[in-house]
């Protein structure tokens, strides 16, 4: 086919060049030797110039478009430490062997063991995976590679795979000088997916499969053959002087994503990325010794220390935990203070996880009362029936989309909820609905989100945990929504038993829920410890503890047992038997 297209070339040229000569001798006037000379020279000088140009534009344009944004760090530039990475001890142990293995990639060959080839890092956003490979890389003393798996996609077909032959062919040659080399992409699920669920990183635009091919080739790189690298190695090999088997530099490709699921099983099979670490979110220890680190290096005073914004920061991941200590920093220096204090830092956690404060100072009296009141519903359920949570704050001033909101913070990890817990995440979503009703004697717009937390809380609560009369699970149905719809009546009768419940329970604390609703209205927010004060000046005793809180729901869906409203009501009656000329403890609900 080569030689055919050729020859036709070669027809078309000869054409041409006749056509010019019989152009020129007419141009000329007569047969001129060195006219016509002269003008199929300078014919044939300005087409070699056209095309040499047009080369020289195609290759500039696929060498700057194949070049990629890859940062290539040599050893010691970082800096960054195991001391430097807090949190995951038990991550940093594992990171430790992998360093080992680099550091001894030759003993261990002398062992008959291969160099590791891949390490895949698991965890949600912000737990520090890239950062982890930069201390590897700088404890292991090795060039590091840091490159972003989007960038390696390109509209021309072929230009990505080009991306990443030049980088694990930079990374051998690096790997050869310092023994070895890590490869460290970001985001690698943009071009890992599975190909069977039509994944790969796309197409390019003019070749079809061009991120199937993608894929193809950082498979191909991280296991390749055994070949020389080196062009003196290869003449060697050549000349029938070099007969003992080739080795591969030791590359060590490291990738980072959020979604394991989703990666090709290539990917992941013994060779490639045959090592996967989690890392995940600190827990209490690990975020006091995060807060220990990044507190160290400002200006704080004694009220801040790291157990209690540990405290504060459950779930938090370690890029959050910086981003709030710098936050508190800020805030402390805006009001012309010179140390960061506690109330800075709970002043950027509240403006980091709901927003900016922005009161609407146009808002009718009318409409703040209702606001007041709704969030006092929330607040009040949350005190009383939520005693593994405390409540942080409640607000009516506008935050983000909010008209208001209260606010709960656990006291400490909890890794499984009881089916108390889950009816009582129902009654608060419901309790400003509830509260509604009761002492505004309207229903309001606000409950949307509640309304739809409490019937997923309902469905999860029916069909996903068994917490009812069935033990079927609709997660096993496949549409979810439609397992929604199937159990609506039973979700209903469900919803509806906890609201009563909890109308009992604030009409029962009525006082309660008007002295919250009376100070939100006065000073626009209250802390859980205001709160707290609150109940302990109506009632002269603490919150519940969790052992008396105990819900329940109907016969319909499960044998009835006391509720948290008639756990009290009983302690009543026993008071008042002790002493019948007592005054009640709680007055009846003002209209």
């Amino acid at each position: 086919m080569r030689s055919y297209q050729w020859i036709k070339w070669r027809r078309f040229l000869l054409r041409l060049v006749v056509l010019v000569i019989l152009v020129s001798l007419i141009w000329a006037g007569g047969p001129s030797v060195w006219g016509v000379t002269l003008s199929i020279a300078g014919f044939v000088l300005s087409m070699l110039y056209a095309v040499f140009f047009m080369i020289i534009q195609f290759v500039a344009l696929f060498w700057f478009l194949a070049r990629g944004r890859t940062y290539w760090i040599l050893p010691g530039e970082t800096g960054a430490t195991w001391d430097d990475y807090r949190g995951n001890p038990e991550i940093v142990e594992n990171a430790k062997r992998i360093v080992s293995l680099l550091k001894g990639v030759k003993d261990f060959k002398k062992m008959g063991g291969e160099a590791i080839r891949g390490l895949l890092l698991c965890g949600p956003p912000g737990t520090g995976k890239s950062y982890l490979a930069q201390v590897i890389a700088n404890e292991a003393q090795v060039p590091f590679a840091y490159a972003s798996a989007p960038s390696f996609q390109n509209m021309f077909f072929g230009v990505g795979n080009m991306k990443v032959m030049r980088i694990y062919k930079k990374a051998r040659k690096l790997a050869t000088m310092y023994g070895a080399c890590i490869i460290f992409i970001d985001e690698v699920d943009a071009i890992g997916m599975s190909r069977q669920g039509g994944g790969g990183g796309g197409m390019g635009m003019l070749g079809m499969g061009g991120g199937t091919g993608l894929l193809n080739e950082l498979l191909l790189q991280m296991d390749p053959p055994n070949l020389d690298s080196s062009k003196f190695k290869k003449f060697l090999r050549q000349l029938g002087l070099l007969r003992k088997k080739a080795e591969r530099p030791p590359v060590l490709t490291i990738a980072a994503t959020n979604l394991p699921d989703v990666l090709d099983q290539a990917l992941l099979r013994p060779g490639r990325f045959d090592r996967q670490l989690w890392v995940d979110s600190p827990d209490y220890d690990g975020r006091v010794d995060v807060f220990g680190y990044y507190l160290k290096k400002v200006k704080c005073d004694p009220t801040l220390t790291p157990e209690k914004a540990a405290l504060d920061t459950i779930g938090y991941s370690p890029a959050q935990i910086k981003h709030i200590v710098n936050e508190a920093v800020v805030i402390a220096h805006q009001r012309g203070a010179q140390e960061a204090g506690y109330e800075d830092f709970r002043a950027a956690m509240e403006t980091y996880e709901w927003g900016l404060k922005q009161p609407l100072r146009s808002m009718k009296d009318d409409e703040k009362r209702n606001v007041a009141y709704h969030e006092a519903g929330h607040a009040v359920a949350q005190f009383l029936l939520k005693p593994h949570d405390r409540v942080w704050k409640v607000t009516i001033i506008r935050r983000g989309g909010s008209l208001g909101l209260a606010a709960t913070k656990p006291m400490h990890e909890r890794y499984n909820r009881s089916d108390s817990e889950i009816l009582a995440h129902i009654q608060v979503c419901l309790a400003a609905r509830a509260v509604e009703e009761e002492f505004l004697g309207k229903k309001l717009n606000g409950v949307t989100s509640d309304l739809r937390q409490a019937t997923e809380s309902a469905g999860a609560y029916l069909g996903m945990v068994g917490m009812g009369d069935e033990l079927y699970s609709f997660l096993a149905a496949g549409s979810r929504l439609d397992a929604l719809k199937a159990l609506r009546p039973q979700i209903n009768e469900l919803l509806k038993d906890q609201m009563q419940q909890v109308k009992k329970l604030v009409k029962d604390h009525a006082d309660f829920v008007h002295r919250i609703a009376e100070d939100l209205l006065r000073y626009g927010d209250l802390t859980g410890e205001e709160i707290e004060q609150i109940y302990k000046d109506l009632y002269g005793r603490a919150r519940p503890e969790p052992s008396e809180v105990k819900l329940t729901v109907t016969a319909s869906v499960k044998e009835v047992q006391p509720s948290p409203a008639h756990l009290i009501e009983e302690e009543e009656a026993e008071e008042e038997k002790e002493d019948p000329d007592s005054e009640p403890e709680h007055r009846e609900p003002e209209s």
